[in-house]
């Protein structure tokens, strides 16, 4: 059984993992972590959990946490993880980061980005990125695993294939995203109320959005080039989900066929990816409350560019699903175990 700590449990994300992980066959929650409510019963806080969790809130004391647990879920905002974390931790337990803190390689670019100074950079070289679909090997060995974000989750595994094949010219990749209002966060903002949110969408974040360097460092990989693309987040009247629709010019002339072939390549035995058939678009509800990514592609033979789809639940895939299925690798764990969740409708 793999003793599991979470330190940011009363969040969305947190509690999306306390939600999975009670149907984990081989894992037992120990510590529910959360600095605003501690000592109160985690039920009171999520009342969906009333008689199934019977448990208080405790603190964020990562140093205790360590000794009592194999794994530790940190839930939080960026900076606090990587404010806890030291090498007497890391030799004790394994960590799973929901946060930006160890994703990017370059301190640097975390800095200007996050706008917060990097209190372990040490760890950065060894954090392995945890996109499973691509670093599913070295996730299997690794101690500290770096969650991607929820954008980046859908963004990347959209364009990973023709990324990684050299089919499109990575300079012209323009990604336009949708989020529902879960992204954010649970913490009380005024842009996210009711009346704000309802009957509206919006951009947000334009040339500036934190996840754009993710995106970038991670496609660049795949494409084995430095690249620079356009990412767009808005924001939606619905609790969850998110959609990316990307952009780019194919480097040659190819047919449908030719690129599910590419995709097959990449994802036919991917449990958690399914590509559509012709003709088809992602939607969110058909994923919502599923570990699943939906990908469907068009091609515009008139301007020789294609357009990839790509839709995820962005508090499951795009967050705690796709840390349990990490925290699986990294115990030798069947990989879907407790993540074969049937998407919701409606």
């Amino acid at each position: 059984m793999i003793r599991v700590g979470i330190i940011g449990a009363t969040g969305y994300a947190g509690g999306e993992l306390v939600r999975i992980l009670a149907g984990h066959k081989n894992a037992e929650i120990k510590w529910y972590g959360s600095r605003s409510y501690i000592d109160q019963k985690y039920a009171d806080v999520y009342r969906n959990m009333f008689q199934i969790v019977d448990s208080v809130c405790m603190d964020d004391n990562m140093e205790e946490l360590a000794s009592r647990v194999d794994v530790i879920f940190t839930a939080t905002p960026q900076g606090l993880c990587a404010s806890l974390i030291n090498e007497e931790i890391l030799s004790k337990t394994k960590i799973i980061d929901l946060s930006a803190d160890f994703r990017l390689k370059d301190v640097a670019v975390y800095e200007k980005w996050y706008k917060i100074e990097h209190k372990a950079p040490q760890f950065i070289d060894e954090a392995v990125y945890g996109l499973c679909e691509v670093n599913r090997e070295d996730i299997k060995k690794a101690r500290l695993t770096a969650n991607p974000g929820c954008y980046t989750t859908c963004s990347i595994l959209t364009a990973y294939p023709l990324a990684k094949e050299g089919l499109i010219d990575m300079n012209t990749l323009i990604i336009d995203a949708k989020s529902g209002t879960s992204g954010a966060g649970r913490g009380a903002k005024l842009s996210n109320l009711f009346c704000e949110v309802n009957e509206n969408i919006k951009a947000y974040g334009v040339a500036t959005h934190r996840h754009t360097p993710e995106i970038e460092e991670q496609l660049g990989y795949a494409a084995g080039e430095k690249t620079v693309l356009n990412f767009t987040p808005h924001l939606v009247p619905m609790n969850r989900g998110i959609l990316a629709t990307e952009y780019a010019k194919l480097k040659k002339d190819m047919t449908w066929e030719d690129v599910k072939e590419i995709y097959d390549k990449y994802y036919k035995n991917e449990k958690f990816i399914r590509v559509l058939d012709k003709d088809v678009c992602p939607e969110t509800k058909w994923v919502e409350g599923s570990n699943y990514v939906d990908i469907g592609f068009q091609i515009d033979k008139r301007t020789g560019r294609i357009i990839m789809m790509g839709a995820i639940d962005n508090l499951v895939k795009g967050a705690a699903g796709q840390a349990v299925q990490s925290m699986n690798l990294m115990f030798g764990e069947k990989e879907s175990e407790g993540l074969e969740l049937i998407p919701m409708f409606p």
